[in-house]
């Protein structure tokens, strides 16, 4: 057996079957092809690209792929992968993430679970060089609740419990934007580079209140302008004076929108920092982002919401015109 391979105690009998270590870049074009195989079976709107992936791997935290993620080939094709990581969340939770794919041609046949218990016993070795000074868990995230049935049945029957809903929502037009005015002594500048450190500062900020908020998620400018979706010039960022307020960080997923044929911006990134909340800011904010990216010649808006967000995100998103189409689900399960 070469190095770059191992066994796994509980692996499933299947002929030509092969686990090994993450071979960076070369398996990124696999990688990709998996994710889009997976994101059809399981039905969001996902379009992984070899550059998406090769940013997000360039910006992982707590994370070495070269021990910590698992590749799972059958007669030399890539058919499945996991990933695992860590966190201290600012609730003083340890968090040992892990994610796995299985594409859908191989499914329900022990590939899922064997990966599942590889994760956690790498996880169990990382969180043995942590001090045990906080609420442990095993978590991991499901994107679409009502499609992945056989994910939800194995973390089920693994102890895994939902511990947060998320909602993907769209605005399904962008017609009858509502006109409202910032509030007094705001105003919307144009983002420039020397603009984006404070951006960066302030979004970080404004998370801090969210629920699973963690040093560990917090995003850098080098990340940010990396991005292959990055485009400042449709941002919408408030200040107050040389403060900055609130925020949308728009972008539009040109490889997302080709490949399922339709016309979407995302208004991400919505923040309010506390000094500037309860003014009526962030409703401001998405008007004026849907008007930018329908200049743009979308025809819809999308976003990603927190269901039990603690600022009342969701029925302002409601109020917005945006509705719900997708349902996601964090699992958690004690490490100890």
């Amino acid at each position: 057996m070469e190095n770059n391979e191992f066994q796994l105690p509980d692996a499933p009998d299947i002929t030509g079957l092969r686990f090994r270590h993450f071979a960076g870049e070369a398996d990124f074009p696999a990688m990709a092809q998996l994710l889009n195989a997976c994101a059809q079976a399981d039905q969001v709107d996902y379009a992984p690209t070899v550059e998406g992936i090769q940013h997000d791997y360039s910006h992982l935290v707590n994370c070495d792929p070269q021990h910590d993620m698992i590749m799972v080939d059958a007669d030399g094709e890539l058919i499945g992968y996991g990933r695992v990581s860590w966190q201290r969340e600012d609730a003083g939770n340890w968090l040992y993430e892990h994610m796995g794919r299985v594409h859908p041609a191989w499914r329900r046949r022990g590939l899922g679970r064997a990966m599942l218990h590889h994760n956690q016993r790498r996880l169990l070795e990382i969180a043995a060089h942590h001090e045990a000074d906080g609420p442990r868990y095993f978590a991991t995230h499901l994107s679409n609740d009502a499609a992945e049935h056989g994910a939800a049945a194995l973390l089920n029957g693994d102890g895994y419990q939902p511990a947060r809903y998320f909602f993907a929502m769209t605005r399904p037009n962008l017609d009858n934007i509502p006109d409202l005015p910032l509030p007094s002594g705001l105003e919307i500048r144009p983002a420039l580079p020397e603009h984006y450190e404070a951006i960066v500062a302030a979004s970080i900020e404004a998370f801090r209140d969210h629920w699973g908020s963690s040093d560990a998620e917090n995003f850098t400018v080098e990340q940010l302008t990396t991005s292959p979706v990055f485009d400042p010039n449709i941002w919408q960022v408030a200040w107050d004076g040389d403060e900055v307020a609130g925020m949308i960080l728009n972008f539009i997923d040109r490889d997302e929108n080709e490949k399922h044929g339709r016309l979407w911006g995302y208004t991400e990134e919505i923040c309010v920092r506390r000094p500037w909340r309860r003014r009526g800011l962030a409703s401001s904010l998405i008007a004026h982002s849907l008007r930018v990216i329908k200049d743009r010649g979308m025809e819809a808006a999308a976003l990603f919401v927190d269901a039990e967000n603690l600022s009342g995100a969701l029925g302002l998103y409601e109020r917005m015109g945006y509705q719900t189409i997708r349902r996601a689900v964090s699992f958690r399960k004690p490490l100890d």
